[in-house]
């Protein structure tokens, strides 16, 4: 009998081969991993037949869960199976993806207590029903424990709802009777993570880091106050900020106000809102401090430090992807010689060709694209970009004929001074002062536009500040701020555009001060009508 049953299979065996035959290229070409090979009575047969399980797509998602708070959608596949003998594919049937994570309303019910209040009055325990709040001293953090309410037991009525937040560990959802914490990918239990530069999955390959530290030179009048440690342009990942002495930590939206201890008031540590992110602001009880923020931030930081003790050294860190970075720590394109932008400074830029490679011109954060430039016209016709100076002597400044060697600057200050510059030049910002060049007669200064109080005309971030002398007057030292008030200049032939640094421009080192006393004076000049008045 159990010779028949042999031959028996033998034939099937056989029979099955014969039709693989037909197509022996196929066999060839199969990986070894995917064959199973045949045995039986007699010689070994050596050809291998393809048998695999393998799944069918993924099904369309399901309803959320929940309408906010973050809930949790579902979606399946099947096993197609071809092998009876290969075991199951490998793998989930089911996929959670976190849903609707916009929060809920301040007023919302707690989603574990409504689930609880949903068995209010329904008869349970020996036909008696009961009204149920949460009970957070259950042994399972995915199991709705519910105590009746007046008396003193619990009730477990199982699981809770996909999207409810697992009590035992903050950040993690229950997702099927276990807490699990979505990945970047959204999907609950993936491992996928963001890197630095915010990219899901990768690898660090798409932003460029930055590092330095802050020390004040240790000038008396630096000592106690308000003073800029930095300026975070706009788009920046990965923020951290640290300080370990006396002093506070400070922080400045892109308006220049106050968002963390300000107007010396000290705030507590916590979660603030900032730039469209979260910040986490941290003090210990030795001094130390710090601001940490995921980003990317939508408009440009400004950490101070509010002084009362030596500077001992502040650290900060933030990750921007490359053309920002360019624009702020290395030379920008649009600063390139010989640039030949030829947007005029009332429209919208479009693109700008330096060599041969095209990068669209970054809108600075002061830029609205709802107000058409110029904001205050001093000029009726309209004046040309502002051009680097090429190599005939058309574009040279006015000369200024000089007695002698320089003498002592000018020393322009005080508040007739400062409100009469406010009013009347095209140009009232502050800036970073990069790098100085003496150019022939004159003085080039490359700058970063910190803030603009008064602007007539389109700026960018980096500006060239022309100076028709090589005194030093005004004194403007690099790697320092500044608040300058500045006229445009442009030449009879129209082929020079420039931001003039006179003499007698009004320039004072950057203190919070002075940011006090430049903001109510908008208003001044307003009330006192058009800039020209003050022209004679």
């Amino acid at each position: 009998m159990q010779k028949s049953n042999n031959r028996k299979l033998s034939l099937c065996q056989a029979l099955t081969l014969i039709t693989i035959l037909l197509s022996p290229s196929c066999l060839s070409s199969l990986p070894s991993s995917r064959r199973v090979q045949l045995g039986g009575e007699g010689p070994q047969m050596h050809r291998q037949i393809y048998f695999m399980n393998e799944w069918a797509s993924w099904g369309g998602w399901s309803v959320c869960s929940r309408s906010c708070g973050g809930g949790a959608s579902v979606r399946t596949r099947t096993c197609i199976t071809r092998n009876l003998v290969g075991g199951p594919c490998p793998g989930d049937t089911r996929q959670y993806k976190i849903c609707n994570t916009k929060e809920c309303p301040a007023d919302s019910m707690d989603f574990r207590e409504l689930q609880c209040k949903a068995f209010n009055d329904r008869p349970l325990v020996a036909g008696n029903s009961y009204r149920w709040t949460t009970f957070h001293g259950g042994s399972q953090p995915c199991e709705l424990s519910c105590l009746a309410i007046g008396h003193n037991f619990y009730y477990n009525f199982g699981r809770v709802l996909d999207g409810t937040p697992c009590q035992s560990d903050q950040g993690t959802v229950c997702v099927n009777g276990k807490c699990l914490k979505p990945g970047c990918d959204l999907i609950f239990g993936s491992e996928q993570q963001e890197d630095v530069c915010m990219v899901c999955g990768g690898h660090n390959s798409t932003c460029l880091h930055h590092r330095s530290v802050y020390q004040s030179n240790g000038q008396n009048n630096e000592l106690f106050g308000y003073s800029e440690v930095t300026m975070i342009p706009a788009g920046a990942t990965h923020i951290r900020v640290t300080d370990n002495s006396r002093n506070y930590l400070a922080l400045q939206n892109g308006r220049s106000q106050f968002v963390i201890n300000g107007n010396w008031k000290i705030n507590v540590p916590g979660e603030y809102s900032v730039a469209g992110t979260k910040l986490q602001y941290r003090r210990s009880a030795d001094t130390w401090e710090s601001f940490e923020v995921s980003g990317p931030t939508q408009e440009d930081l400004h950490i101070m430090v509010l002084s009362t003790d030596k500077n001992s050294g502040i650290e900060y860190e933030y990750w921007l992807p490359p053309d920002r970075y360019a624009l702020y720590h290395g030379r920008s394109q649009l600063r390139q010689p010989h640039h030949t932008s030829n947007h005029l400074p009332f429209e919208h830029p479009t693109t700008t060709t330096t060599t041969a490679t095209t990068q669209p011109v970054t809108k600075p954060h002061f830029w609205d694209p709802a107000v058409r430039w110029p904001l205050h016209p001093p000029h009726k016709q309209q004046p040309v970009s502002r051009l680097e100076r090429d190599e005939n002597r058309r574009n040279r400044l006015p000369e200024i004929h000089r007695r002698g060697p320089c003498g002592k600057c000018r020393r322009v200050r005080g508040k007739g001074e400062r409100q009469r510059q406010y009013c009347q030049k095209d140009f009232v910002f502050r800036v970073k002062v990069l790098e100085k060049v003496y150019l022939g007669e004159e003085t080039r200064y490359d700058v970063q536009i910190l803030h603009t109080y008064r602007n007539g005309y389109r700026l960018e971030h980096r500006e060239f500040l022309w100076a028709p002398n090589r005194c030093d007057c005004p004194f403007l030292e690099e790697g320092h701020q500044y608040v300058l008030m500045l006229r445009q200049h442009i030449n009879y032939e129209r082929t020079l555009n420039r931001i003039l640094l006179e003499e007698d421009s009004y320039a004072q080192p950057y203190r919070a001060r002075e940011d006090s006393l430049l903001r109510p004076l908008e208003e001044l000049c307003a009330n006192r009508g058009s800039r020209t008045q003050f022209r004679g």
